[in-house]
């Protein structure tokens, strides 16, 4: 059986904070009874049957390991509410303390919730076509996990024969195509069924000429594809003038993070062994012969289905200098060697990010672009070997198989848990569960500004702030870092004896300043890094499948937490740089304000997507401390959700409200539970309940009946979202947030 590990480390593995918050699986053997292993291969069997209706997993297999490590003390049985009934107190009472008994059996040891961070159908192709270029892929992948990569892989393959960008997708040609090349590196036969569906599904469609530019180099590296048909990517730009309007530090962190491995690679014309499987693959995915592929009209060649972000001429104009012009010129001496003082900047970068981040970096996708750049410099180096030793941190294990996922969301999940546990005011019952989760958020806060010169390495001061998952990650975000300030915020105000000791006064101060530093002049607050580029720069995205990926930008979820951090900050530190603070939430909430949308909704990018940037526009609008209980945008606000409740009572909002920016039911109208909780904290706390609170009666109903019998709630589908385009599911949201709607109704209304 696989066994989950919490905050262990091993050979190889770097850290400054002890592991804190770290997850990987290992396979066992000999772990479990009989009867636990029956019980996975019936939830594999029961997700595989119904893989078509429900595809995100539930992450069973940790939800057991983690009940039978923590068994709960006998709970109540659970409580139904007919649609003629009043909701009681009891009723309310009793379906919070079953969810808390239920959520703390599945808390780890250091204090966070393990939790699986997938849905991207392209993040393991990174992965593997790596360890297959390195010859690393014996090593680093055991038999047991090949097979539950092909599991995972198999069970997300669409009707039609292909792969989605995600899992709730319809087929594209990068999701279907690097799919395919997954499988056959780990040793399928082309000619089996599932197999040969897919490169019918690739082939129908022109073959993979037509995969966008990352699936290019990814195709090209492994030798599948050819240099020849990508568009430039230069790595002199990092040798231009920091102040440069282009100059690629001024880029998203998550976009500069891929360029600049990529432009090494690019640079290097590297491409790894062509083996006899990579010939037969450049046979297998192509209409016609591989040597008589017009390779310059493939660079600008996407499958429709791919399609998403449609470059303007501008760019095209600018791809054609590049390919036609410069590159020929700065493969000629003596501009080659302004290549090679280039590429000596770009590799020291990488090297750089790789230890600050203890070769986490950024996410999988990240590391997997550094760690094979690390390879092409050197295939015996330390460096390769340190991100080697990482890729355990990049895969979760669940009833679908084992995904390739984001580092993790632990620090993110763990403040939002606290805060949804002290809505519910039963501090003295949880009292355990709450210290645990302070003494990780303690423990979690970066101390330090990354090491050396780090502004000249493009980085910005991080003292003080908090990362999206582990605190060895070193990327602190200003949510993460607002809401870990509000959670210990919080938390010091409850009786050390019942959940230790509060967080130093000068940790507040760091966490404070460090805030302050991200608002932007329009008073909207960016995640990774204050502002830096031109918005226009983000017409020069050449990656056709994602929006908004160039330039950070301000997001109405990041402005919203800050506002609330600093108004509970100053209310109980009220002279730590009292007109900053003051000026700063005011700036925030007029940002609010301007952005919201005429409907009443607010449109946001990292949740799904107007319920979850509604909610939290009106949390932060009221927190502010105007009176804004009657105002006019928070009765806009309520009308817009009263407007999208279903008949069930609760409300369910697809990923394509993301992808259209047009609030998008969920197919047949179904109710999302997460979504349910999102609506009704914004009705609760804008007031609905003195106007009329029958539509939130009807919400929580919903939530109390949908409650399993183990105090658990359904997964349903995904309720993350990145870039517009792509999802990812945050699997503890559906306790944390069912928790939290019922703890603040418990509270607001019922005893109001």
């Amino acid at each position: 059986m696989w066994k989950l590990k919490i905050a262990e480390g091993g050979l190889r593995l770097p850290t400054a904070y002890n592991h804190l918050g770290r997850q990987h699986w290992e396979f066992d053997p000999n772990a479990g009874t009989a009867e636990e292993r029956a019980q996975v291969e019936k939830f594999r069997e029961e997700f595989k049957k119904n893989r078509f209706r429900q595809k995100q997993s539930a992450d069973f297999l940790m939800r057991m390991q983690f009940r039978k490590k923590n068994p709960c003390e006998q709970i109540p049985p659970s409580v139904k509410v007919k649609e003629n009934e009043d909701i009681t107190k009891e009723a309310v009472s009793i379906t919070i303390k079953r969810a808390l008994s239920f959520f703390s059996t599945i808390q780890a040891h250091d204090g966070h919730w393990p939790a699986g961070l997938a849905g991207g159908m392209f993040f393991l192709s990174p992965l593997v076509i790596v360890l297959y270029i390195t010859g690393a892929l014996n090593v680093a992948f055991e038999p047991e996990l090949r097979k539950e990569i092909i599991r995972y892989i198999y069970n997300h393959q669409n009707e039609d024969g292909g792969w989605g960008l995600h899992i709730e997708g319809h087929s594209t040609m990068y999701g279907s195509a690097v799919n395919y090349v997954i499988l056959r590196l780990l040793g399928e036969c082309p000619d089996d069924g599932a197999m040969a569906r897919a490169r019918k599904w690739i082939l129908d469609r022109g073959g993979v000429v037509g995969i966008p530019s990352w699936g290019k180099i990814w195709l090209t590296v492994l030798g599948v594809y050819e240099w020849s048909g990508c568009n430039p990517v230069p790595p002199e730009l990092w040798l231009f003038p920091r102040m440069f309007c282009i100059h690629p530090g001024k880029l998203l962190p998550l976009a500069r993070m891929i360029y600049l491995p990529a432009a090494y690679l690019f640079a290097k014309r590297f491409v790894g062994p062509i083996t006899e499987l990579v010939q037969s693959l450049r046979q297998e995915l192509y209409t016609q012969p591989f040597d008589d592929l017009n390779w310059n009209k493939a660079r600008n060649t996407v499958a429709k289905e791919d399609l998403f972000n449609k470059r303007p001429l501008v760019q095209d104009m600018l791809w054609g200098f590049l390919y036609h012009v410069a590159e020929p010129v700065l493969g000629c001496w003596p501009f080659s060697m302004i290549r090679e003082k280039a590429l000596g900047v770009v590799i020291e970068h990488v090297h750089y990010e790789d230890d600050v981040s203890k070769y986490l970096c950024m996410g999988s996708e990240e590391s997997m672009w550094s760690m094979l750049a690390c390879w092409a410099e050197d295939p015996h180096s330390e460096a390769f070997k340190y991100h080697l030793a990482r890729i355990p941190d990049c895969l979760w294990i669940s009833e679908d198989g084992a995904k390739c996922q984001g580092n993790g969301s632990q620090t993110w999940d763990v403040a939002l848990a606290v805060r949804a546990i002290i809505s519910c005011n039963m501090y003295h019952e949880y009292a355990p569960t709450l210290r645990k989760a302070h003494e990780f958020l303690k423990a979690s806060q970066v101390r330090e500004n990354p090491p050396g010169n780090f502004t000249q390495m493009h980085r910005i001061s991080c003292k003080g702030g908090w990362t999206f998952g582990v605190p060895d990650h070193n990327w602190v975000v200003s949510d993460c870092t607002a809401e870990g300030l509000k959670a210990t915020l919080l938390l010091s105000q409850i009786s050390p004896a019942l959940v230790g000791e509060k967080m130093d006064t000068e940790c507040f101060y760091d966490a404070v300043n460090l805030l302050l530093s991200y608002q932007s002049s329009n008073g909207g607050f960016p995640a990774w890094e204050p502002q830096r580029a031109f918005r226009w720069l983000e017409k020069f995205n050449p990656i056709e499948f994602l929006q908004d990926t160039m330039i950070e930008r301000e997001y109405v979820e990041c402005t919203s937490s800050v506002i609330q951090s600093l108004v509970l900050f100053r209310k109980l530190y009220r002279k730590h740089r009292r007109k900053e603070i003051d000026s700063c939430i005011s700036r925030g909430v007029c940002y609010l304000e301007n952005v919201q949308n005429s409907d009443g909704s607010w449109y946001g990018r990292w949740g799904i997507c107007y319920t979850y940037a509604t909610w939290f526009a009106v949390e932060g609008l009221v927190a502010s401390g105007k009176n804004y209980k009657n105002s006019p945008a928070l009765r806009k606000a309520c009308k817009f959700l009263l407007s999208k409740q279903l008949l069930d009572g609760g409300w369910g909002e697809s990923y394509l409200s993301c992808r259209n920016e047009v609030y998008t039911n969920l197919v047949g109208n179904r109710s999302h539970l997460v979504q349910t909780a999102w609506a009704l904290l914004s009705l609760i706390v804008a007031g609905q309940a003195d106007i009329g609170p029958t539509p939130i009666h009807r919400g929580i109903r919903l939530l109390i009946n949908a409650q399993m019998e183990d105090g658990d709630f359904p997964q349903q589908e995904v309720n993350g979202v990145f870039m517009k385009n792509c999802v990812l599911n945050f699997s503890s949201y559906r306790n944390i947030f069912t928790i939290w709607a019922l703890g603040e109704y418990h509270r607001r209304v019922l005893f109001a």
